[in-house]
């Protein structure tokens, strides 16, 4: 049972007082959410569970993270003490930071760029219930509820505490229960993580980019009391006890603001927020958590087979240990890697920022790279997870930021990329439309060198959502950055003449092939594949639309125009550069000139792309190698998959669930993906934990519009039985799969907005016509 909660004042008659109601996307005052009667019961297979809590000096490898889209947070979950760090995304330093120094880079560091920080340390001390003094511990990760629970025994008596942060109530709440006689003594602590002086339930502070921010806490008991003890918090003898914090900052998704809301007083709406919460009990506020969480979690299905009984029976991290140790499949814990990467997803992407390099699970105020947006891949790989696993909602925070983003890019594009010191300026001196640096901010600013084909990158992105949604409202507003990008590149592309053919084409001005090679190599393959991608994408989206004819017909003409790769007569390889010759690393971790194979298209396996191609590309994704760090691993596995290749997509997959010790690349006790910058210290870097996953779901459904095809990739240690449900392809429609002995037995197909498609299996295709909101089920694929 839970205690009830106090009275409080009513939340708008609050709100108003605080002037707290002020609209802001990231951080605002709502109206009360509804209040479910009950809630999914839990389910064991999406449960992850460890036998200690997490090291506070060790916790981004240890802590559990929990999070409502905007706030995160990373919990040790140890009974004597339990550390809390909270994370706002919006919560960065730096500015617009549109300025180039002498060699044309973007300024890069953590005033001037900025940087992802900490909000808030939440710190429970209760004395008597050391470590050393409880027996039977136990933490549970439940990924479909969204829920940390963490159970030991103290002196007879079992004690339970479960860690949530809700998306309807926008607030982390910590609730303390015991079995019977129990008492919780002890203090709460809040702190800031910036200098600030504030109360035992508040804060506030200024960063000094002129970002307010601000935090709450407040806290309920029943059967003891909870009072003010100088700057803490400190109950005594309760059965129960709830904690709710919440917290925030004035940043505003508006160029024309600054990226600010002035009238915003963030100390006073985490007040709001907190008080609101307080007035429902903690059950009811779990129930709508898991109410809330579980709806977007179970939009997906995956079975990848059955596991065995001693597998079950090792916590997550000895299950990890056991997988690489003994090279058994487990089908069971892959299955809940998936899902845990789509559990980050729901956490961590919902209403605010997208989800940057680590997303907003932080240890401290200096991230590596910022925890920014690198837009050369990384930022990209978080969402090519999203659509494929039935959470296209969670996509929105990147369209939003994009468009958000659009008149500061296009401002600082039209002042400085012609910039004389700008190493890739343009050639033909003239400039258009907008592009990007590698490294983007919230606040419109750019850092590291400029990334003239980020823009292509982004938009193909961008574009790819609506083909996996077919929603016009989304491709209404992505379109003034698909045709701002094309304008770019119209301008920006220069005639070149083939020397074996005397043809002339259009190639990409002096570029850098991410992030290797040359820094000035006009028509590299990156590039090339992007635009060609991009112009085919604004044609369709102007047609879709039925606007600027001219224009796309123009974009059109200069596709025809483009120079496209060839296979090298040296190497045998996709050249990335116009040479023969490789110019940069064998092995390097990144795949850019294979865009065109994943997340593009256009070379394909089927016949459609010459086979010299193909083979260039597959004799290049060799030698790339089959160990680098998990987002280049993922990335690996999502090319072998489109070349269908199910051994190597398969083991790139394990590698990337291989123990991380001594900071090496792997995965980490918690399961965040764990990227070595130097011997003996690696990082948490999200991507890999969203990739792997993608990769997952392209190995048992590849879809391009028109054509689906089943299982391209499965292999051996999925195939005996298995099943995917919900699962979005291109073209607008959702795929519920089940095969046995590799052969699918049903596939289901619902329309969210395509009309036709083919669906192909081993060699086989059928045509299936549907109408929006229809389904149609096939089966019988082994006759």
């Amino acid at each position: 049972m839970y205690p009830t909660p106090p009275s409080r004042r009513g939340f708008l008659a609050l709100a108003a007082a605080t002037g707290a109601l002020t609209a802001l996307p990231a951080f605002t005052a709502t109206a009360a959410p509804q209040r479910p009667a009950a809630v999914p019961a839990a389910d064991a297979r999406h449960q992850l569970w460890w036998q200690a809590p997490g090291d506070e000096h060790s916790l981004i490898e240890q802590g559990l993270p929990v999070g409502n889209g905007r706030l995160g947070a990373l919990a040790t979950n140890d009974p004597g003490r339990d550390l809390l760090l909270v994370t706002d995304v919006t919560m960065w330093t730096g500015g617009r930071n549109d300025t180039l120094d002498a060699d044309g880079q973007f300024p890069y560091g953590r005033d001037d760029f900025g940087s992802l920080t900490l909000l808030a340390k939440l710190t429970v001390d209760i004395p008597d219930h050391d470590l050393s003094a409880v027996s039977g511990y136990r933490r549970t990760l439940d990924l479909a509820q969204g829920v940390v629970t963490t159970s030991y025994v103290r002196s007879g008596v079992t004690y339970r505490r479960q860690l949530f942060a809700s998306h309807p109530d926008d607030v982390v709440v910590l609730h303390f229960s015991q079995s019977g006689g129990g008492r919780y003594t002890g203090t709460l602590t809040l702190d800031g993580t910036h200098g600030e002086q504030g109360t035992a339930d508040s804060f506030a502070g200024t960063l000094p980019n002129g970002l307010r921010y601000g935090a709450a806490i407040t806290a309920y008991g029943s059967g003891g009391t909870v009072r003010t003890s100088g700057t803490h918090l400190a109950f005594s003898g309760c059965r129960e006890l709830t904690v709710i914090l919440s917290g925030g900052t004035n940043y505003a998704p508006d160029a024309a603001a600054d990226y600010r809301d002035p009238g915003l007083d963030p100390r006073a709406l985490a007040r709001t927020k907190v008080r609101a919460a307080a007035r429902t009990s903690a059950g009811a506020l779990l129930r709508t958590h898991i109410a809330d969480h579980h709806a977007l979690f179970a939009r997906f299905g995956l079975c990848l087979g059955t596991s065995t009984a001693p597998q079950r029976a090792l916590d997550t991290w000895e299950r990890l240990k056991a997988r690489a140790r003994d090279g058994a499949p487990d089908p069971e814990l892959e299955a809940a890697y998936v899902q845990f990467g789509r559990y980050l997803m729901i956490a961590g992407s919902r209403d605010s920022l997208p989800l940057g390099l680590q997303g907003p699970w932080l240890d401290g105020n200096d991230p590596d790279w910022m925890g920014d947006y690198h837009t050369d891949i990384n930022l990209q790989m978080n969402y090519w997870m999203a659509d494929r696993t039935g959470l296209s909602s969670c996509f929105d925070a990147l369209t939003d930021y994009c468009v958000a983003q659009l008149p500061s890019w296009t401002a600082l594009t039209a002042r400085l990329f012609d910039d004389s010191r700008n190493r890739y300026r343009n050639s033909s001196g003239r400039n258009a439309g907008w592009t990007v640096a590698v490294s983007t901010n919230p606040h419109g600013g750019g850092g590291w060198w400029w990334h003239p084909a980020g823009n292509a990158w982004l938009c193909n992105s961008l574009w790819e959502h609506y083909e996996f949604t077919a929603s016009r409202a989304h491709l209404k507003k992505i379109y003034p950055l698909l045709k701002g990008a094309c304008e770019f590149w119209e301008a920006r592309l220069l005639p070149h003449t083939l020397p074996d053919s005397g043809r002339e084409v259009l190639i990409a001005d002096s570029d850098w092939s991410p992030e290797q090679g040359p820094l000035d190599a006009k028509g590299i393959t990156y590039a090339q594949e992007l635009v060609w991608a991009l112009f085919g994408n604004y044609r369709s989206a102007a047609a879709e639309l039925g606007r600027d004819a001219d224009y796309a017909r123009t974009v059109g003409a200069l596709r025809e125009r483009l120079y496209l790769p060839v296979v090298s007569p040296t190497t045998g390889w996709l050249e990335e550069w116009m040479s023969p010759d490789n110019l940069g690393e064998t092995t390097h971790r990144h795949l850019s000139p294979l865009v065109g194979l994943f997340p593009g298209d256009r070379i394909r396996p089927d016949g459609s792309t010459p086979a010299d191609i193909v083979t260039g590309a597959t004799a290049l994704l060799t030698a790339r190698g089959m160990n680098s760090f998990g987002w280049a691993n993922a990335w690996r596995a999502l090319c072998w998959a489109r070349l269908k290749n199910p051994d190597k997509a398969y083991q790139l997959i394990v590698n990337n669930l291989r123990p991380s010790t001594g900071g090496s690349n792997g995965t980490a006790p918690n399961l965040f993906d764990i990227y070595q910058v130097e011997q003996g210290r690696g990082i948490f870097q999200i991507d890999a934990n969203f990739g792997t996953p993608a990769a997952v779901t392209e190995m048992l459904l590849h879809s391009r519009p028109g054509h689906l095809e089943l299982l391209p990739a499965l292999p051996d240690a999925w195939a005996a039985r298995g099943s995917l449900t919900g699962a979005g392809a291109r073209g607008g429609f959702l795929v519920d799969l089940s095969w046995r002995d590799g052969t699918p037995t049903e596939v289901r197909i619902r329309s969210v907005g395509g009309t036709m498609t083919s669906v192909g299996h081993a060699g086989t295709r059928r045509t299936v016509r549907v109408q929006p909101g229809q389904t149609v089920t096939l089966r019988d694929f082994d006759r």
